[in-house]
């Protein structure tokens, strides 16, 4: 059986998502002030941000571990990754901030794992891998 067609990998997908979040949320509201002059990125921009994703990774924690899963809120989720990294992409070239090289290496690697979930769990959906899906 392919990792693809195993009626989990919705799930480990979604899961993977929240860990994402948890990882990228915790480093920004826990390590603010040190991690704010390496990136060149505003301490309220991270805190914010860090906030935001931790309530983010409860949410996706909270879908992924429903059964059956709701195959709408997986949509939701799909189009909030999308969002997270055309935002991502947005504060790069918006000039309202001027990141270190390091910096635009966590915002641009932030744009390409959400991304790359999007894809998987999109891709999850359409091969119906995710075990048992509700249609509401």
């Amino acid at each position: 059986m392919s990792l693809f067609s195993s009626p989990t990998f919705l799930r480990n997908v979604l899961l993977a998502d929240a860990a994402s979040c948890v990882g990228c949320g915790a480093l920004q509201v826990a390590f603010t002030g040190a991690v704010s002059p390496m990136l060149g990125l505003g301490t309220s921009l991270l805190t914010g941000t860090g906030l935001f994703l931790l309530v983010y990774a409860g949410v996706v924690g909270f879908v992924a571990t429903r059964k059956p899963i709701a195959r709408p809120l997986v949509w939701l989720l799909i189009f909030g990754n999308l969002g997270w990294a055309v935002l991502c992409v947005g504060l790069l070239f918006s000039g309202t901030v001027q990141p270190t090289a390091l910096g635009t290496g966590y915002v641009v690697a932030q744009a390409v794992t959400v991304t790359l979930l999007a894809e998987l769990q999109w891709f999850a959906l359409r091969r119906g891998a995710g075990g048992s899906l509700s249609a509401a």
